[in-house]
């Protein structure tokens, strides 16, 4: 709608300072003949707004004008006051930031948005961590969040699975990333991603770091996550289940007679599928490989000799 890209041109130039129309038209997906007309319909309704012939020219606002955040749609209003999680703004460090900053957009909304304002946050409330899954401490991260916003150079003693567990390292740290209520961080030289959680000990320097040119923190993550689970599921194994029986990363094969359902699935490592495939009891058949197969049958004969045959029922 025009009134709402109106809006978005007068936030863009207050934020941004000078841009050109073929930056407005880029920003906004539309054409650079569009943007000409919306400058004019903001220059008729008294926005002082100025434009600078040449090569370095450009729209801009006339200094120290600003504009009330009015233009902001019910949609956008909803999206902004859910994205405000608390827990990790506190983890931060920013707890009374994040609380100031929604204070000062609440003031500032149209009444009828206010109310519905404080109608979602009396509504909903976002827990990132998940469930059976105790929150891991992790006391260095306002350090760390600092050394993020600063560019600086952090030594750091981390603990990790191989050994030797406990080393020493020199990071660079390029972003900070919430998965799942655990904080990683985004660290140079490669880049590399640690537990902020299984950071032992930090040291933070006056040190500055360049961070990489284009660097681009969730398109990385993104890429770390597919890659990480390719490295994670390299084996597969053969399996027939149970009607009504499910399992993630399944791929279907064919169903037969009996209705049973014989499917490809990728799995992490032998014992992990087992003690995945044991808890689905005699809903489940392992087919290949066989060396999984003999595993299972090998545990299973365990528990049937460890707990002997079933007691008859007892007569009247």
């Amino acid at each position: 709608m025009k009134a709402g890209r109106l809006v978005s041109i007068l936030l863009l130039l207050q934020t941004r300072g000078r841009m050109t129309a073929a930056q407005l038209a880029e920003e906004l997906e539309v054409s650079v003949r569009t943007v000409y007309r919306d400058v004019e319909a903001l220059g008729a309704a008294g926005v002082p707004l100025y434009g600078d012939a040449g090569h370095a020219g450009g729209y801009r606002l006339l200094d120290g004008y600003r504009t009330r955040l009015t233009g902001l749609t019910r949609d956008e209003e909803e999206a902004l006051f859910l994205a405000g999680a608390p827990g990790p703004a506190a983890e931060l460090g920013l707890g009374p930031v994040l609380a100031a900053a929604q204070t000062k957009v609440r003031a500032a909304l149209p009444a009828e948005l206010r109310a519905h304002a404080d109608r979602i946050s009396g509504r909903f409330h976002l827990d990132a961590p998940g469930w059976y899954a105790q929150a891991e401490e992790a006391p260095y991260l306002p350090q760390v969040a600092e050394a993020v916003w600063n560019s600086r150079v952090l030594r750091v003693v981390y603990r990790r699975w191989a050994e030797p567990t406990d080393v020493e390292r020199r990071l660079e740290p390029y972003g900070l990333v919430l998965k799942a209520g655990r904080w990683y961080v985004v660290a140079g030289p490669g880049p590399r991603t640690f537990r902020v959680d299984q950071i032992l000990e930090l040291d933070s320097t006056q040190e500055e770091f360049s961070r990489p040119e284009g660097f681009d923190l969730a398109a990385y993550w993104t890429s770390y996550q597919r890659d990480f689970h390719d490295r994670l599921y390299r084996q597969e194994a053969i399996v027939r289940m149970a009607p009504g029986v499910r399992l993630p990363r399944a791929v279907h094969d064919r169903v037969d007679p009996d209705g049973w359902t014989v499917a490809r699935v990728a799995v992490e490592s032998l014992g992990h599928a087992q003690g995945e495939f044991l808890r689905l009891g005699t809903g489940i058949e392992v087919l290949e490989p066989p060396e999984l197969r003999e595993r299972m049958a090998r545990t299973i004969a365990e528990l049937a000799g460890r707990y002997g045959n079933p007691a008859p029922p007892c007569g009247d």
